[in-house]
């Protein structure tokens, strides 16, 4: 038997070898075969799970000479993917929900168009956010070529400034499209209406909605229809975010508060807020402000990812897998979709984020989520740079059918943390103080750029205990800290087969910490 074979084979089995007779060579090899195959076998059996396991991604083709810095995605009611482009265009996607996605075609709808932000469509007119204003588009004549462009609203301002971007949302219950608006640079507000939210009613009328905006990277609904968007680390921003589109709140950065003068912001709003003290704390101000309306969910720098971006909910009721009524959002760096569960404590949204899918083709800015459960991701590099090496991309995303193991939920209880998961646990596992690590830390509200992560705390678990049926865990935790991210990792956990979770962190925003009486309620 040659060498090298025979060292491939594991010592057990060379162990084994050794005691059977002597072989002759064809035999020899025949059986060591045999052995490599079982071991293999075994390995694979073995072998951790993986994202792509459960969410395999597939590219959708891009015409050659086509740069697709896609900025809004929309499924329109024929099955078409409409795309708009950071540089003024719109595609149309036919077959996007082909099951050979090579076999998609793409054909230019508009161009001339400045930086589609938002996208939507209805009663045959397809309504896109451009920088400066709301329009609509319709193809008249057929040709599948946009020919009457129409202004619905352009009641905000611009400068020229590169940082005053326009994202649009779907429409909501009312029939509004929500636009938030970036400020000019990081810090000030050089045009009506930068720094805030605004809505525009099927009329095309502008309702002031919300202030304290800073650089929003995407805007969407969740499961009841409220609004929110993802705002980015920057001045009154330690970290990148995302934040309930409360109406009539402030957001937090008061660059754009000299707009409270505007006639139209007084009859929709009242008064301007005061001001935040920079070096404070979100929930110490939140107590001092009342609109002002704290984060539902801070992503951790750099664990999360750098540049948040598009939002989309499950509203598939379980055809895009176990998440349903959860939101995702991308990360335009990490070129990532992150997880996101929300729960209502002394009425303010607040959550928890998970990593969900890595490795996408470039920085995801957009998100659109079909009803047969089909995620697009629309992407770009351009301004940041992101971990995706190509400069645009155009994916998609279905579930194999397959459950991971994952951390479905996390939820506040007044005396620690009550844990959902996707499939049982292992009780044994699991119900080991030390198969949890949990630490918190805050951010510096500052109007300088961004925060360290400071105030950090080490909290006691003193008990986790598993449900009969396996899928939640309670955790009593001596040391909650209100205001901070509580960082966990379920590393010691394992699933009733035996596997680890897919991912082990979750990261709560715990703004309140929910009184015993509300606990007891839900």
């Amino acid at each position: 038997m040659p060498d090298t074979v025979f060292r491939r084979i594991s010592p057990r089995f060379q162990r084994i070898l050794r005691t059977v007779p002597v072989l002759t060579g064809s035999l020899a090899l025949l059986l060591c075969g045999s052995l490599l195959a079982a071991e293999d076998a075994a390995k694979a059996a073995q072998k951790p799970p993986a994202e792509s396991d459960y969410y395999p991604i597939v590219s959708l083709p891009v015409p050659e000479g086509v740069v697709l810095e896609s900025g809004a995605l929309e499924l329109l009611a024929d099955g078409r993917l409409a795309v708009s482009t950071r540089r003024g265009e719109i595609w149309l996607v036919d077959q996007p929900l082909a099951e050979d996605a090579s076999t998609a075609t793409m054909k230019r709808f508009a161009h001339g168009l400045h930086e589609v932000l938002g996208l939507e469509s209805r009663d045959g007119w397809l309504y896109a956010t451009q920088r400066g204003e709301l329009s609509r588009l319709k193809d008249t004549s057929g040709d599948g070529r946009a020919d009457v462009f129409e202004t619905v609203n352009a009641g905000w301002g611009i400068t020229g400034d590169y940082h005053e971007y326009a994202f649009g949302s779907k429409a909501d219950a009312e029939g509004n499209l929500w636009v938030t608006l970036c400020l000019t640079g990081s810090f000030s507000s050089q045009a009506p209406y930068r720094g805030w939210c605004v809505r525009i009613t099927p009329e095309g009328k502008l309702i002031p909605t919300c202030s304290g905006l800073r650089s929003p990277g995407g805007v969407g609904a969740n499961a009841a229809g409220d609004m929110f968007y993802t705002d980015n680390q920057g001045p009154w921003n330690g970290t990148c975010s995302l934040k309930w589109l409360r109406k009539g709140s402030f957001q937090g950065h008061p660059g754009g508060n000299r707009w409270y003068d505007l006639p139209a912001v007084t009859e929709a709003m009242g008064a301007a807020p005061v001001e935040p003290e920079s070096g404070s704390r979100i929930m110490v101000e939140a107590k001092k402000i009342p609109e002002y309306e704290p984060p539902a969910i801070l992503f951790p720098y750099k664990k999360m990812g750098q540049s948040a971006s598009g939002i989309v909910c499950d509203t598939t009721e379980g055809k895009f897998g176990p998440f349903a009524g959860q939101m995702f959002v991308g990360d335009q760096t990490y070129s990532t979709i992150m997880r996101c569960s929300l729960e209502k404590v002394r009425g303010h949204y607040q959550g928890a984020c998970y990593p969900f899918r890595s490795g996408f083709g470039s920085g995801v800015l957009a998100l659109e989520l079909s009803p047969e459960g089909t995620l697009f991701a629309g992407g770009t590099n351009r301004g940041w740079g992101s971990r995706g090496t190509k400069p645009f991309s155009l994916e998609r995303m279905q579930w194999s059918g397959k459950v991971p193991f994952e951390i479905l939920e996390m939820r506040a209880r007044p005396d620690g943390f009550e844990l959902e998961f996707t499939r049982p646990v292992d009780p044994e596992t699991a119900a080991r103080p030390e198969s949890w690590q949990l630490g918190t830390y805050t951010y510096i509200y500052q109007s300088s750029y961004g925060s360290p992560e400071v105030d950090h705390t080490q909290p006691v678990i003193r008990q986790a205990q598993v449900a009969a049926d396996g899928k939640t865990v309670t955790l009593t935790v001596e040391g909650l800290q209100e205001g901070h991210v509580h960082e966990l990792h379920a590393t010691g956990v394992r699933s009733a087969e035996g596997q680890p979770l897919l991912h082990t962190e979750a990261y709560y925003n715990l703004n309140y910490i929910p009184a015993a009486e509300q606990a007891a309620a839900e």
